[in-house]
Protein backbone atom coordinates (compact mmCIF):
# COMPACT_ATOMS: atom_id res chain seq x y z
CA UNK A 1 0.00 0.00 0.00
CA UNK A 2 1.44 3.53 -0.81
CA UNK A 3 0.78 5.99 1.79
CA UNK A 4 1.04 9.79 0.85
CA UNK A 5 0.70 13.00 2.70
CA UNK A 6 -0.20 16.55 2.29
CA UNK A 7 -1.10 19.68 4.14
CA UNK A 8 -5.00 20.29 4.33
CA UNK A 9 -6.09 23.59 2.75
CA UNK A 10 -9.13 25.82 2.62
CA UNK A 11 -10.99 23.27 0.65
CA UNK A 12 -10.51 20.12 2.75
CA UNK A 13 -12.71 21.65 5.26
CA UNK A 14 -15.31 19.41 4.78
CA UNK A 15 -12.88 16.33 5.02
CA UNK A 16 -11.51 17.63 7.83
CA UNK A 17 -14.94 17.57 9.83
CA UNK A 18 -15.90 14.49 8.73
CA UNK A 19 -13.37 13.09 9.91
CA UNK A 20 -13.27 14.74 13.52
CA UNK A 21 -16.83 13.64 13.37
CA UNK A 22 -15.71 9.97 13.03
CA UNK A 23 -13.33 10.30 15.65
CA UNK A 24 -15.82 11.67 17.99
CA UNK A 25 -18.29 9.08 17.24
CA UNK A 26 -15.12 6.43 17.74
CA UNK A 27 -14.82 7.96 21.19
CA UNK A 28 -18.34 8.04 21.92
CA UNK A 29 -18.05 11.96 22.49
CA UNK A 30 -20.52 13.40 19.45
CA UNK A 31 -22.08 15.18 22.12
CA UNK A 32 -19.32 17.33 22.18
CA UNK A 33 -18.38 18.29 19.11
CA UNK A 34 -19.53 22.07 18.51
CA UNK A 35 -17.04 22.78 15.67
CA UNK A 36 -18.28 23.81 12.33
CA UNK A 37 -16.01 23.92 9.23
CA UNK A 38 -16.50 27.71 9.67
CA UNK A 39 -14.84 27.39 13.26
CA UNK A 40 -12.25 24.93 12.34
CA UNK A 41 -11.42 27.49 9.10
CA UNK A 42 -10.71 30.47 11.75
CA UNK A 43 -8.32 28.75 13.66
CA UNK A 44 -7.18 26.51 11.25
CA UNK A 45 -6.39 28.71 8.06
CA UNK A 46 -7.16 32.04 9.20
CA UNK A 47 -5.48 32.13 12.64
CA UNK A 48 -2.92 29.23 11.88
CA UNK A 49 -3.38 27.90 15.48
CA UNK A 50 -3.13 24.14 14.54
CA UNK A 51 -2.07 22.31 11.05
CA UNK A 52 -3.63 19.64 9.44
CA UNK A 53 -2.06 16.28 7.90
CA UNK A 54 -4.27 14.31 5.72
CA UNK A 55 -3.09 10.97 4.87
CA UNK A 56 -4.00 8.83 1.34
CA UNK A 57 -3.66 4.98 0.76
CA UNK A 58 -3.43 4.11 -2.75
CA UNK A 59 -4.61 7.72 -3.79
CA UNK A 60 -7.96 7.66 -1.44
CA UNK A 61 -8.57 9.82 1.39
CA UNK A 62 -7.42 8.05 4.54
CA UNK A 63 -6.63 9.38 7.80
CA UNK A 64 -5.32 12.49 9.63
CA UNK A 65 -3.74 14.31 11.83
CA UNK A 66 -4.21 17.70 13.86
CA UNK A 67 -1.57 19.37 15.76
CA UNK A 68 -0.13 22.17 17.17
CA UNK A 69 3.19 23.55 19.36
CA UNK A 70 3.62 24.07 22.81
CA UNK A 71 6.08 24.67 24.64
CA UNK A 72 8.27 23.06 27.26
CA UNK A 73 10.16 25.53 30.01
CA UNK A 74 11.97 22.68 31.38
CA UNK A 75 13.21 21.81 28.11
CA UNK A 76 13.36 25.17 26.96
CA UNK A 77 11.76 24.34 23.68
CA UNK A 78 9.00 23.98 21.86
CA UNK A 79 6.93 20.40 21.24
CA UNK A 80 4.18 19.06 19.31
CA UNK A 81 1.00 18.15 20.57
CA UNK A 82 -0.77 15.64 18.70
CA UNK A 83 -4.60 16.62 19.39
CA UNK A 84 -6.11 14.44 16.56
CA UNK A 85 -4.99 11.10 14.73
CA UNK A 86 -7.96 9.84 12.71
CA UNK A 87 -7.72 6.59 10.70
CA UNK A 88 -11.26 5.64 7.99
CA UNK A 89 -12.32 1.99 9.58
CA UNK A 90 -11.33 0.77 6.45
CA UNK A 91 -7.63 1.34 6.45
CA UNK A 92 -7.52 0.49 10.03
CA UNK A 93 -4.73 -1.85 10.28
CA UNK A 94 -3.32 -1.31 6.83
CA UNK A 95 -0.20 0.90 8.26
CA UNK A 96 -1.95 4.37 8.22
CA UNK A 97 -1.90 5.32 11.66
CA UNK A 98 1.69 4.28 12.11
CA UNK A 99 2.73 6.38 8.75
CA UNK A 100 0.54 9.15 10.52
CA UNK A 101 2.72 9.00 13.49
CA UNK A 102 6.12 8.64 11.87
CA UNK A 103 5.44 11.39 9.67
CA UNK A 104 4.64 13.62 12.48
CA UNK A 105 7.75 12.72 14.13
CA UNK A 106 9.78 13.02 11.05
CA UNK A 107 8.29 16.84 11.96
CA UNK A 108 9.10 17.37 15.50
CA UNK A 109 12.57 15.96 15.11
CA UNK A 110 13.31 18.66 11.62
CA UNK A 111 11.76 21.70 13.69
CA UNK A 112 13.69 20.92 16.49
CA UNK A 113 11.01 20.12 19.23
CA UNK A 114 12.20 18.43 22.47
CA UNK A 115 9.07 15.98 22.27
CA UNK A 116 6.08 14.67 20.75
CA UNK A 117 2.87 14.09 23.00
CA UNK A 118 -0.90 13.31 22.80
CA UNK A 119 -3.30 11.75 25.28
CA UNK A 120 -5.36 8.58 24.68
CA UNK A 121 -8.97 7.63 26.87
CA UNK A 122 -7.99 4.58 29.09
CA UNK A 123 -10.73 2.68 27.86
CA UNK A 124 -8.76 2.53 24.41
CA UNK A 125 -6.61 -0.31 24.90
CA UNK A 126 -6.36 -0.99 20.87
CA UNK A 127 -4.88 2.53 20.98
CA UNK A 128 -2.75 2.25 23.89
CA UNK A 129 -0.95 -1.02 22.90
CA UNK A 130 -0.59 0.24 19.56
CA UNK A 131 0.96 3.24 20.65
CA UNK A 132 3.29 1.23 23.13
CA UNK A 133 4.11 -0.83 20.52
CA UNK A 134 6.18 2.54 18.97
CA UNK A 135 7.91 2.95 22.25
CA UNK A 136 5.44 5.76 23.27
CA UNK A 137 5.54 5.64 27.42
CA UNK A 138 2.61 7.07 29.32
CA UNK A 139 2.58 9.58 32.07
CA UNK A 140 1.22 8.22 34.61
CA UNK A 141 2.22 10.36 37.09
CA UNK A 142 0.17 13.68 35.45
CA UNK A 143 -3.69 14.27 35.29
CA UNK A 144 -5.03 16.63 32.55
CA UNK A 145 -6.97 19.32 34.22
CA UNK A 146 -9.78 21.08 31.88
CA UNK A 147 -11.85 24.46 32.49
CA UNK A 148 -14.37 24.88 29.95
CA UNK A 149 -17.75 26.93 29.14
CA UNK A 150 -18.88 28.83 31.86
CA UNK A 151 -16.75 27.39 34.27
CA UNK A 152 -14.11 29.03 31.93
CA UNK A 153 -15.94 32.02 31.50
CA UNK A 154 -16.57 32.58 35.61
CA UNK A 155 -12.38 31.77 35.61
CA UNK A 156 -11.98 34.83 33.44
CA UNK A 157 -13.84 37.19 35.45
Amino acid sequence: MEITFRYAKKQDLALIFDYIKGLAEYENLENEVVATEEILEEWIFNQKKAEVILAQANGEEAGFILFFHNFSTFLGRAGIYLEDLYVKPEFRGSGVGKALLKKLGAITVERGCGRLEWSCLDWNQKSIDFYRSLGAVPMDEWTVYRVTGDTLRQLAE
